[in-house]
């Protein structure tokens, strides 16, 4: 009997796997298909210029859902369905809006990622303390900082070195340079 009630489970999990992993090559890369230098591939005849992919070039579809996210946006994505705060967390999102700075108080950079997932989060990247990061919207960024829910997705703060050292530090990275 709990074969029975396992099977729907493991269907479901499979089915979910194919369509993230079909989101992802299709849907998320569009236009990405690599190009036979002169015409067509090999052993074609009808004019096709796409190339086959060879075996390690061969997409494969993750085999969790984990596998099929950034690192650490599982850890924002949990941490903002369990509405948990005051996590430090490590991730990567690309940029989707850049806001004007907070100026109030400590002044503040103020940008938005989004995960693969739709869910947004805010990066409160204090300026007083640590230099300006030259984000552009589409810019992928690595970052580790204090994670506080919000229903608007969360905030991650403290993306900077603490002076007194009472807290973790963080930083942002774009293009390979640590801003902290």
């Amino acid at each position: 009997m709990s074969r029975k009630r396992s099977v729907p489970a493991v269907i479901i999990s499979v089915i979910l796997v194919i369509a993230v992993w079909a989101y992802r090559e299709y849907v998320a890369k569009p236009g990405t298909t690599k190009e036979a230098g002169n015409g067509t591939a090999a052993g074609s005849n009808d004019g096709d210029t796409r190339r086959t992919p060879d075996t390690a070039d061969a997409p494969r579809p993750p085999e969790t859902l984990e596998d099929a996210l950034r690192p650490g946006e599982l850890a924002l994505i949990e941490a903002f369905r369990a509405r948990r705060s005051d996590l430090v967390l490590e991730a990567s999102a690309n940029v989707f809006r850049i806001l004007e700075d907070d100026n109030e108080g400590s002044r503040h950079q103020r940008f938005i990622l989004k995960l693969k997932t739709g869910q947004t989060v805010l990066v409160a990247h204090n300026i007083d303390l640590a230099p300006r990061v030259p984000v552009s919207v589409g810019d992928k960024v690595y970052l580790k900082g204090e994670y506080e829910w919000t229903d608007q997705g969360g905030v991650l703060h403290w993306t900077h070195r603490d002076p007194a050292n009472r807290h973790a530090h963080g930083w942002i990275e774009l293009d390979g340079k640590r801003y902290e």
